[in-house]
C-alpha cells in the first residue's frame, strides 16, 4: 500500500509504540519504590548513562562476554559494586520508530537525592570519568580471586569467565562526570527518588 505523506496510521504507532511505554513507565516506578531489581537483558543494543557523580562501595571489575538473543557475542567489561550512590542520574536509549524515525527514551532521577542500588553491575563498551578516586585497590588480581566486590553469578557460571584472567578491585570508588556507553545494567535494589522518564522526537540522549 503506497504511503500517503502527512498521513499517520495512529492505530499502527499505538500497537509499536504503547506496549513499550507502557512497560518502560511500570519498570521506572517499581525500581523508584525500591520494588523490584532492576535488570536490562542484552539486546545488543546500546544505550548511555550518565551521573553528576557516582560511589561505590566494594568494587569488581572484570571482562566478560555478553550474548545477544541472536546469539552474536559483544565483549564487555563488567563493573560491580555492593553499593552504590548516583548524583544527576541518567539513562537514554535511542528507539527508531517505523515510519515516525528516532525517538529518544530518557530516565532522569537522582538530583535532590542521590539514587541507590545494591548489588549493581554495569556491562559496559566504553567508560568515561572526569575525575576516578579509588581506594585499597588491587590492578591485575585474578577474576577468580576478586573478594572485594561481587561477581554477577551468572557470569561466574558462564563459559566466557576465566577465573585466571585480568581483573581489577577496590574498597571504594568516587567518580565524578560519569558517562558509559552499556549494553545491560542489573541490580539487586535501585531506588530512584524524583525519577522522570520521558520520551521525546529525535536525538536527546545523556550527555
Amino acid at each position: 500500500m503506497p504511503h500517503r505523506k502527512g498521513k499517520t496510521n495512529w492505530g499502527r504507532f499505538a500497537v509499536i509504540l504503547v506496549p513499550g511505554v507502557v512497560a518502560c513507565v511500570a519498570l521506572g516506578i517499581a525500581m523508584a519504590q525500591g520494588a523490584l531489581a532492576a535488570s536490562f537483558f542484552i539486546s545488543g543494543q546500546r544505550f548511555q548513562v550518565a551521573a553528576d557523580a557516582l560511589t561505590l562501595r566494594g568494587v569488581s571489575i572484570y571482562g566478560m562476554v555478553d550474548v545477544t538473543n541472536e546469539g552474536d557475542p559483544v565483549p564487555v567489561l563488567v563493573t560491580g559494586a555492593r553499593h552504590a550512590t548516583v548524583s544527576g542520574l541518567c539513562q537514554s536509549v535511542l528507539v527508531d520508530i517505523p515510519v515516525l524515525g528516532p525517538y529518544t527514551l530518557k530516565l532522569t532521577g537522582g538530583n535532590e537525592r542521590p539514587a541507590e542500588a545494591s548489588d549493581l553491575f554495569l556491562d559496559a563498551t566504553t567508560t568515561l570519568a572526569g575525575q576516578a578516586d579509588f581506594t585499597d585497590i588491587d590492578i591485575g588480581v585474578a577474576q577468580g580471586a576478586i573478594t572485594k566486590g561481587p561477581i554477577d553469578p551468572n557470569d561466574r557460571n558462564s563459559q566466557f569467565f576465566d577465573p585466571n584472567g585480568f581483573g581489577q578491585q577496590a574498597a571504594s570508588a568516587t567518580l565524578t562526570n560519569f558517562r558509559v556507553t552499556t549494553v545491560a545494567v542489573s541490580a539487586g535494589t535501585f531506588r530512584i527518588p524524583g525519577l522522570r522518564l520521558s520520551l521525546e522526537r529525535g536525538h536527546d540522549e545523556c550527555t
